[in-house]
Order: C-alpha cells, then structure tokens, then sequence
C-alpha cells in the first residue's frame, strides 16, 4: 500500500510474490550468461530493479520497494536525483569522452578544483579513478613514490576493494584465499578496535591497546629492515560489521605517523560525503590524513572515485613526459565529472550530513529500545546513517549469519532493500538514502524489529 502521490518517496507495493514471475526469468537467463560467482541467485533471492526514484526502487514486476541500502550507500541524494541526472545530461550532450591524461576535458579541471576546496586540510592534488578499488591502489601508489616503501599496516576485516592491489591489502582472508598466489606481501594486518559508546573509559583502554598493539607492530617491521610507508584504515569499517572505533584511535593514527614519518590513508569510499553525519567522517575526530580515498556517493551513481592528497605528498610523483605512471582511458570521464560536481553541490548545500546526523540517532534508539529483550540482538551501532545490528546465538553467543540471511529476505518479501554484512554475514547493514522520509525509515525499522522477534 502506499500513502504518498509519487514514486520515489512512497510505502512498498507488492503485488506479486517475491521474486515475482519477471525477477525469477531474468534469474534464469542471467545464470546462462554470467559468471556463476558474481550474483546470488535462489528461489526466494534476488528481485531485479527495472526503475528507482528516490528511495524507491520498482522491479521488472512493477513492485516498489524502500530501499535502505542506497545501492551500496551510493544514492546519498535520491536514487536519480534530478540535479543529477541533469548535469550528466547536460554533459553528454556537450561531451561524452575526453583524452583524461592527453586532453581533458575542462570539466575535469572544475572537479578537481572542487575537490581541493572541500576535502579537509590542505588535501588539495587528485587523481582521479573508476572505481573505489583503483583510488586505493593510486593510494598504494603514491605511498610508495612518496616514501620508497612498499608495505602498509592494515587491519583484520577491512575492505578495500578486489582487484589484486586492493585485495592485498584488505583483511579479509575469505575473499583473499583463492588467489593468494597472486596477492603482494604487502600488508601488515592488525585488529580493528570497535569503540564502546557509553563507557569513556572502556573506549579510552580499547584505543590505547589498539594503540600500542600498532606501535608494536610498526617496530618489529623495522627491527626486521622492511619498515612500512603508511598506514590505512576505514574511518568506520563498513563491510566489516559498521564498527565505529574508539574516539582516540583515528588521533592516535596521525600520531603515531606524524611521528615515524610514514602517512596515514583513509578509505572513505563508504563513509564519505555526509553518511556518517559529517562531510568526511574523519572530520568528526579532527582528523586530515595525508591521503583521502573517496568514491561511491562523490557522483551519486557514475563508477568514479578519488584519491586527494597533500602537495608534499602528490609533489613526489614525476612530472608527466608524456606517458603517465598512472592512468587509464576513462579517467576524469566528463560524465562522472560532472555528475560528482551535481553530486556533492546537492549534499552540501542540502546539508544532508546533518540530517544524516539526526535521522541516524533516532533510527539507533529506536532499533536500542525495540530490540532491548530480543534474545540474540547484539549491539546497534553506527554513526549517522551508517547503522550495523549484530545478530549472535543467544545460546553461545557466536555470529549469527543464518539469522541476518533470513531477515534479509523476510524483508525483501515486505518491501524492504537491505544487506547483511561483518565478516561472518551476521550484521544488518542499513545506509539507506540521506534524504529518507521519516515515514519510510519508520517502515523498514518496524519490519525489521518484526521479524526479529519472530521465532525462527
């Protein structure tokens, strides 16, 4: 049923079963034609979007759902949000395809001006990539022309992206494993601590073991004569399970590499772009890395992403001769140029890190206090509209990732996009679009707390 005149903002309406008869056609033409590794398919499992307007999605069946995954927390703004599709269209009737590294584009010059005056700090060279893995690895990159060292310290259930540069330095042994023959000697893993919200001096011991564990770690690498050149983190480790940090570990980072002279890199492919409740979550810790990787919500839609560094650090690089180092024939594409431009002038001056700031608090509390007694609700945790509910055995408190795949699909079949995530499946991850009504965001919550208190 629905309560609004307009799709994009409207209640679910489902009219079939789910997958309708038009999702389960498609499944079993997609399963003749695509690899069988890259799409889940089963009987109840996946619907396929046909149109998306806001935050609602309608299938090849003509169902509407709400969506709370933002389509991996790209459509921070709206799935097509008007600007958006605007400026692309506008661009594509002008120039579809420049020369990036050869003759660019003049919307690639706009850009990276923007970019400069909004990234924190004095993070002001980019260059400019096509999806979040490739940024990281023009981080991995830079990191080495800038310090002469190849290893960098990571952490256990990172996600950085699954090309073999970005793989190599992830902390996901689950996606690593079969390729391992393949993947650098790059990283040095160590644990991500997860903060304590409401006990300060629990934080404040967790950041400092965590702390003093890298401390330890950056030593031995030394004492063993292959020390690393940087460090890179997640602001918030999203695939990982949304595990927000202690408050002094993101300061603790830039310490400990303003001290050795080795640079800090954040990965704010997820967090970036107001999901968190600030523009860049490492804003809300004060703190500027010496390099920013960003994508996913920097265009809203267009595969396209960053990494933003200092002068001094992007000063290491060669000067161009005529052949680049780094490149590639779709860099600084015009289309995704322009659409980051649209992209990042809607959330700005819509001030959509704020209201992810207050419709992110309201959807915690109320999932905290409807979910108090639920037997196996773990913590509810999050910053902004980046919010994880983790899912354990009441009865030995292990990951639960069988529970989270069945609320997943027991709200596909009411309405409701969502993912499960963390390293063992057992996370509900909502990021749903910034701009979600409130009458929406109730829904999906209430089906969520409905299914689970039902009994399995």
């Amino acid at each position: 049923m629905t309560d609004c005149a307009d799709f994009g903002g409207v209640l679910p309406s489902i009219h079939t079963s789910i997958p309708g008869p038009g999702s389960l056609a498609m499944a079993e033409e997609l399963a003749r034609f695509e690899s069988p590794n890259v799409t889940y398919l089963a009987d109840n499992f996946p619907v396929f979007w046909d149109e998306a307007r806001g935050c609602n999605v309608r299938d090849v069946d003509g169902n509407i759902f709400v969506d709370l995954t933002a389509a991996f927390a790209v459509t921070a703004a709206g799935h097509g949000h008007p600007g958006i599709v605007e400026a692309i269209t506008r661009q594509a009737e002008k120039l579809v395809h420049g020369m990036g590294d050869v003759h660019p584009p003049a919307v690639k010059v706009k850009l990276l001006r923007r970019l400069a005056e909004i990234a924190p700090g004095e993070l002001n060279r980019t260059i400019l990539a096509n999806s979040g893995a490739e940024a990281v690895e023009a981080a991995l990159k830079t990191m080495a022309i800038a310090t002469g060292r190849s290893r960098v310290l990571a952490f256990e259930g990172s996600y950085h992206g699954l090309t073999l540069g970005a793989l190599s330095v992830s902390g996901r042994a689950d996606f690593q494993r079969p390729f391992a023959g393949q993947l650098a000697p790059l990283a040095l893993l160590t644990p991500f601590p997860r903060g304590v919200e409401n006990n300060p001096a629990e934080d404040e011991q967790r950041g400092a073991d965590a702390l003093r564990e890298i401390e330890g770690v950056l030593d031995r690498a030394e004492a063993e004569g292959d020390p690393v050149g940087g460090i890179l983190a997640e602001c918030i480790q999203g695939r990982g399970g949304d595990i927000v940090p202690p408050a002094s570990f993101l300061p603790g980072l830039r310490r400990i590499c303003d001290q050795r002279g080795i640079l800090l890199i954040l990965d704010e492919i997820y967090t970036g772009f107001g999901r968190t409740g600030r523009l860049f979550a490492c804003q809300r810790w004060g703190v500027t890395p010496d390099l920013l990787v960003v994508g996913k919500a920097l265009t809203g839609g267009m595969p396209f992403a960053a990494c933003i560094g200092t002068d001094a650090v992007m000063e290491a690089w060669p000067r161009s001769k005529g052949e680049a180092l780094h490149t590639s024939t779709f860099l600084g594409h015009p289309l995704g140029c322009a659409a980051a431009l649209a992209s990042m002038d809607i959330i700005i001056r819509g001030r959509l890190s704020d209201r992810a700031e207050v419709e992110g608090a309201y959807a915690r509390d109320r999932l905290r206090s409807a979910l108090r007694d639920v037997p196996g609700v773990g913590e509810v945790r999050g910053l902004g509209l980046m919010i994880g509910v983790e899912l354990l055995d009441p009865s030995t408190g292990e990951p639960d990732p069988g529970r989270a795949g069945r609320v997943v699909v027991g709200a596909l079949q009411q309405g409701v996009l969502m993912l499960s995530g963390g390293t063992a499946g057992n996370v509900l991850s909502l990021s749903p679009p910034l701009v979600i009504p409130r009458a929406l965001l109730d829904y999906g919550l209430m089906v969520i707390e409905k299914l689970l208190r039902e009994r399995d």
